[in-house]
């Protein structure tokens, strides 16, 4: 493991003139990220899904922001937002996500919870690829470590759906993407880099509807979203090779400061990665189809 003591929102470097893209920021550890590398010179571009909400929420906030909207979870949005946008991006933040929520199907179809936190993150990544020149930071929790992946059923159609280990998955599935993309970016000869991100446990809303949450009341186990932000602003900014996993350097990576650390064992599986990528491509493929009949 490999951690800068102490590294704080302070020490972001200045990025003036960098464009960072940055889904779900209209609360939460998005929100707070985009105020830091906002504060640090970036234009930053939120990409959410109440951008009235996200509006107010950076007015008067110091920093260049353009707000646009964007449901992950719909690939129709999806596709929008990508065909809509112009010039680079320096850096793509996936960031976006849901956890432990009911068993729903979203306008495509697709299982609400993997569509927010895997399937609508890969579709939008692989379209804006082509715009990105530094690098990709995905999302993911230390809860991957507990995941499964059924490449026979991403979707949660044959089996029982069950929200914690859909979650679990979704984040596994996560980390095995940016294994697959750094593997491909690299074949590619890209500078491009894949990225990964672990907040720890931080006290945001993001459990608020699951028997989970209940970890927020032990503070000492727990990040302040603050710090939790810091791993993705970490992970986004330094100089770190393709397909880290920056996440707390505390026990279990449950709190601390950003390090860079290693993702479960499941997560660094080079055949299973790119079996699912192909199955991820062709549930997109599936809907596309599915929507032009």
């Amino acid at each position: 493991m490999t951690s800068m003591p102490s590294w704080t929102a302070n020490d972001l470097p200045d990025l003036t003139g960098r464009t960072v893209v940055i889904t779900g920021a209209g609360r939460g550890l998005g929100l707070i990220t985009a105020r830091e590398l906002a504060r640090a010179g970036a234009r930053v571009v939120l990409g959410v899904r109440d951008t009235g909400k996200a509006r107010r929420a950076v007015d008067g906030v110091p920093g260049i922001f353009d707000v646009r909207p964007l449901d992950v979870s719909d690939l129709t949005s999806v596709r929008a937002f990508a065909d809509a946008w112009s010039g680079g991006i320096d850096v793509l933040i996936n960031n976006a996500g849901v956890m432990d929520i009911p068993a729903a199907r979203t306008a495509d179809g697709l299982d609400l919870q993997t569509a927010t936190n895997y399937t609508g993150p890969f579709l939008l990544t692989n379209l804006l690829l082509q715009h990105v020149t530094d690098r990709v930071v995905h999302v993911t929790s230390e809860l991957h470590r507990q995941g499964r992946i059924d490449l026979d059923d991403l979707d949660w159609r044959t089996r029982k759906h069950n929200g914690m280990q859909a979650y679990q998955a979704s984040k596994l599935a996560v980390v095995l993407f940016s294994l697959e993309l750094q593997r491909r970016l690299t074949a590619a000869g890209s500078p491009v880099r894949s990225v990964l991100a672990s907040p720890g446990i931080a006290r945001t809303s993001l459990a608020a509807q699951s028997r989970s949450n209940v970890i927020n009341r032990f503070t000492f186990l727990t990040n302040a979203p603050e710090r939790g932000a810091l791993s993705l602003l970490y992970a986004a900014t330094e100089d770190v090779p393709g397909n880290s996993y920056v996440g707390p350097d505390g026990l279990g990576g449950f709190r601390g400061s950003p390090a860079i650390r290693r993702p479960g064992k499941a997560g660094l599986d080079p055949a299973t990665a790119g079996r699912l990528w192909d199955a991820t491509a062709d549930l997109v493929g599936t809907v596309a189809r599915r929507a032009t009949r």
